[in-house]
This record gives structure tokens, C-alpha cells and sequence, in this order.
């Protein structure tokens, strides 16, 4: 019971570390990326090509000096920051980072928690997130703030009802709404066991809505600096506005893990079991075979960042609720059908 309870706080401190280390170097990815294709150098001056720019950011996010307006709501102020980086890290301990692992002749889980309700719970969290953004906005009383966080909530809330329906066709397809379970599913020798070969109009409505529930472009309304100065944070220094900054990136992060796991084996790959390898060096190279999908999507993320123009935001609500709802529940009607189909002629 000791080693167990060792094991797993182990286990969250690394995720945790995991979580904020690629937070930190994501912005540094983000400046190169957007250098390289604006044909700029980007970071070159901390460290070796610029390789420690985040460290310095860090320093700077606590060195400077922490205001709080004198007309703002001061215990809500703080709060609201708190929640979004709390939720923001929350929604990690129900993803499968890899297989079982053997020490010592027992197997340990590289899941903080497997609850059978894993789906639930992530989509729980993400709900009260919107708390975080829509309470600094207020707490702030600034009107370009306050703008900023019901354009975020609004935006949050209208997008996620797409993104369950969306799920709903993959858990009538998996019979499941735990992460472990949909993983274990989608092993196999080959990519065509992938939840995303069978469901590819529900991942294309996941992706699509988990750019905006991570307010990234084009779905940067919330933070259109260009009308906002800079949304819901406008207001915030120090770490306060770091917390948020870091909530985003992590939240970038973990949505890039959920679609790994939901839609593309998790930490599965091709032809895992034909290696002849060692269980812990099969589990280890399904970590990074994770890793290496979550990578790919927060590059994508960049990627459009710098490559497709923000929506107006009549083109957002009307994408979310004329367009990628009506195709949800149509993706969902198919996918009923199909199972049904399947069921009785067995196919």
C-alpha cells in the first residue's frame, strides 16, 4: 500500500513537471515556428539558440511587479487564475501516458486514475475552466475585460456541446467512456485499428472545437488584441498573468493528449507486439510514440496559428451552432445506424 501510494505521487509530480516543462518550451516552439515562417531568426539570444528564452520569461513573470487594481473584486481577482491553472492540470490525471510498467516483479499503471467515467470527468473539468476566465474578466472591472471573458465563456460553452456530441458517436462505437479502455481498443498491429479511421467527421468536429476551447487562432476572439487590448487578462501581471498564459499552453497540451488517445492509439503504434521486444521497452516506446502525436498536434495548433486569419464573431457562433452541431448529431445518427447494422447482420 506504501510503494502504491509512493508510486503515484511520483507519478503526479512527473506529470505535473511533464505538463509545465512543455508549457514553457510550446511558447518557445511558437516563436521559432512563427520566425520560420514570417523568414526570421526568432529567440536567438538566451542560451544557445535561444534554447533557455523560456527560463528568462519565467524570471521575468516573477520579478515583475505584481498590481492589483484598486476598483477590482481582490479575492475573485486572485481566484480567477487559480482556477484556470488548477482545471488546466486537473484533466491529465485520467489520461493513459502508456502501458503497465513491471518493477520488481509488479506492475504499476502509467494512469494517475482510471475511472470508468474517465470521458465524464474530463469533460466535467473543462466545464468549470470557463469559471476561471469568466471570473478574472469580471473580478477585473474593466470593461475591455470583461468583453474578453464572456466572449470566452460564450465561446467555451457553444463549442463544447458540439465537442460531446461528438464524443457520444465515438462512445456508442466503443461501448465505453473510459480513456484506458478506448486505448486498449485501438491496439493492434496496424494504424487501421485507430478510433480516427472509423470516426474521421467526429475527430475532424473534436479538432475543430478544441481549438476554441483553447481560445487559439482562428478562435482568438477572446484575446483579439487588435479590439481588446487582451481580453480577460488585460488587467493581470506578474504570475497572475503568467498563470493564465501557462493555462493555455497546458490546456494546448492535454487537448493534444486527448486526441492522441481518443482518436489515435494513445500509446499505441504500428506493430508494437511484433518487435519481440521486452513489455517495458514496449511500454516505454509507446510513451514516446504518444508524445510524438501529442507534438504533431501542438505543432498543428502553431501551424494554423500563423497560417489561417480569425474569425468575426458572428462566423464563430455560426460555425459552432449552424454547422458543427447539425453535423454532430448527423455523425451520430450514422453511426447509430451502422452499429445497428452491424448488430444484426454481423458485419
Amino acid at each position: 500500500m506504501i510503494s502504491f501510494l509512493i508510486y503515484k505521487t511520483i507519478l503526479v509530480i512527473v506529470i505535473f513537471a511533464v505538463s509545465l516543462v512543455v508549457a514553457m518550451y510550446s511558447t518557445y516552439g511558437e516563436r521559432k515556428i512563427a520566425a520560420f515562417m514570417q523568414d526570421r531568426i526568432g529567440p536567438n539570444r538566451a542560451g544557445p539558440f535561444g534554447i533557455l528564452q523560456p527560463l528568462a520569461d519565467g524570471v521575468k513573470m516573477f520579478m515583475k511587479e505584481e498590481i492589483i487594481p484598486d476598483v477590482s473584486n481582490k479575492a475573485l481577482f486572485i481566484l480567477g487564475p487559480c482556477i484556470a491553472m488548477l482545471t488546466a492540470c486537473m484533466t491529465g490525471v485520467v489520461i493513459p501516458w502508456g502501458a503497465a510498467i513491471t518493477i520488481g516483479g509488479e506492475k504499476y499503471s502509467l494512469q494517475i486514475t482510471d475511472i470508468n467515467i474517465g470521458v465524464l470527468y474530463m469533460f466535467g473539468v473543462l466545464s468549470i475552466g470557463v469559471y476561471g476566465v469568466m471570473i478574472g474578466g469580471w473580478a477585473s472591472n474593466n470593461k475591455f475585460s470583461l468583453l474578453g471573458a464572456i466572449r470566452a465563456s460564450s465561446q467555451m460553452i457553444s463549442y463544447e456541446v458540439a465537442m460531446g456530441l461528438s464524443i457520444i458517436a465515438l462512445v456508442m462505437m466503443t461501448g465505453t467512456i473510459s480513456l484506458k479502455e478506448i486505448t486498449e481498443q485501438q491496439a493492434g498491429g496496424n494504424w487501421n485499428m485507430w478510433n480516427v479511421v472509423y470516426q474521421p467527421v467526429g475527430f475532424l468536429i473534436f479538432l475543430i472545437c478544441a481549438f476554441a476551447e483553447t481560445n487559439r487562432t482562428p478562435f482568438d476572439l477572446p484575446e483579439c488584441e487588435t479590439e481588446l487590448v487582451g481580453g480577460y487578462h488585460t488587467e493581470y501581471s506578474s504570475m497572475k498573468l503568467g498563470f493564465y498564459l501557462f493555462a493555455e499552453y497546458i490546456n494546448m497540451f492535454i487537448s493534444s493528449a486527448v486526441i492522441a488517445t481518443l482518436y489515435f492509439g494513445g500509446y499505441n503504434f504500428p506493430f508494437m507486439h511484433d518487435l519481440g521486444l521486452s513489455e517495458n521497452l514496449i511500454t516505454i516506446l509507446g510513451v514516446v510514440a504518444l508524445f510524438a502525436k501529442i507534438f504533431f498536434f501542438i505543432f498543428l495548433y502553431m501551424w494554423v496559428r500563423w497560417t489561417v486569419p480569425r474569425f468575426r464573431y458572428d462566423q464563430l457562433m455560426n460555425l459552432g451552432w449552424k454547422i458543427l452541431i447539425p453535423l454532430s448529431i448527423g455523425n451520430i445518427m450514422l453511426t447509430g445506424l451502422i452499429t445497428l447494422l452491424r448488430q444484426k447482420y454481423y458485419f
